[in-house]
């Protein structure tokens, strides 16, 4: 081996070790924002009763405020942070395009207008709604990003990044437009659902959520991970892919797929969350950078630190009353994507 063979693999193993340091950082931080949710509310509990109540201790009623009322909703915001996150990074990888986003691309406006039109119809008591929502927001996301995808792309030159952003801002506008129309002609309990819901309420508290959004996760997150290095390809351009062997259009439409069916089940059940599919992929890519076997379990970790930590912060900022979450998120997105407009300009 030569001394500049020996010198690759040396740093090659530094970034390795660099790497894996931050992914066990960002999972020592979301646990740290994990326990630290666990013991904040307005109902009080200590961090010595939280861990008793955990470990089996605990009264009826800190048995309700821990088991029923605050891990249910910190699982799903976890869940949420990282399916949006992993749906962000997938579109970008795909599209080429840094500044593309399941909410940018109109994705999530199509998954809610389903979730709207159920609620117009069957109201948001129905216990079989837990179930039906993400299949119904499959189908409302799964529309928009077929219109978005047709309307984008051209034979000889693929997916265009400007052309793919422009686009899903315009279906947006028309979608944000029809469920404007729709939103007024709810009676008030509708319609103060469907308000909070649409800047992002994690409205689904109970562990049946959890149940609903868990399995899609399980199922998806494997096959993402297993297709890292066809993203790292896909960033190479198509012309390179194809010269590899790559099924560049089977590979795309399958990603996209995937990427569609994270953001619409997250929104289902976690409502209009935006930005976290766009700031968690960013915020990934910096600490350790572009090579996706890497990068996506360190961008679902950023993204359910980001929700997670959001969410926490939405249950105290106002305390009895609770911001929804969406609102906390886009605090924090809407400069950082500004900041990402002015450097890609």
């Amino acid at each position: 081996m030569t001394e500049l063979q020996k010198k690759n693999e040396a740093y090659k193993r530094k970034i390795a070790i660099r790497n894996t340091i931050i992914v066990f950082s960002c999972a020592v931080l979301l646990v740290i924002s994990f326990v630290v949710s666990m013991n904040t509310g307005y109902m009080k509990l200590s961090p010595a009763d939280t861990l008793r109540t955990f470990f089996g201790g605990g009264t009826n009623k800190e048995n309700l405020i821990l088991f029923d009322l605050r891990l249910p909703r910190i699982v799903i915001s976890v869940l949420i942070g990282a399916g949006l996150a992993l749906s962000g990074c997938i579109i970008q990888g795909i599209s080429r395009n840094a500044l593309a986003d399941p909410g940018l691309l109109g994705i999530n406006a199509g998954a809610g207008l389903m979730v709207i039109l159920y609620t117009m119809f069957f109201g948001t008591k129905s216990f079989l709604s837990i179930f039906t929502l993400p299949f119904l927001a499959l189908i409302g996301g799964g529309t928009t990003a077929i219109l978005i995808y047709s309307i984008a792309y051209k034979k000889d030159e693929g997916i265009a990044p400007m052309r793919l952003i422009l686009t899903g801002i315009a279906i947006q506008a028309g979608i944000s437009a029809l469920t404007t129309v729709l939103v007024v002609k709810l009676d008030e309990t509708k319609y103060n659902f469907v308000a909070t819901w649409q800047v992002g309420n994690i409205w689904g508290s109970n562990w049946k959520f959890v149940l609903t959004l868990l399995p899609w996760l399980i199922l998806l997150i494997p096959y993402v991970l297993y297709k890292s290095r066809v993203l790292d390809i896909l960033n190479l351009g198509d012309d390179v892919a194809y010269s590899l062997g790559t099924s560049v259009e089977k590979e795309r439409r399958g990603l996209l797929a995937a990427a569609v069916v994270l953001a619409a089940v997250c929104v289902s059940v976690g409502g209009s969350i935006s930005f976290v599919g766009l700031i968690a992929p960013h915020l990934a890519r910096r600490l350790v950078g572009p090579k996706h076997s890497i990068l996506l379990p360190t961008c679902a970790l950023t993204g359910a630190v980001l929700v997670s930590a959001s969410d926490t912060i939405a249950r105290i900022v106002i305390q009895p009353s609770e911001i929804p979450t969406g609102i906390i998120v886009a605090i924090i997105g809407a400069p950082y994507f500004l900041y990402l407009l002015t450097k890609n300009r």
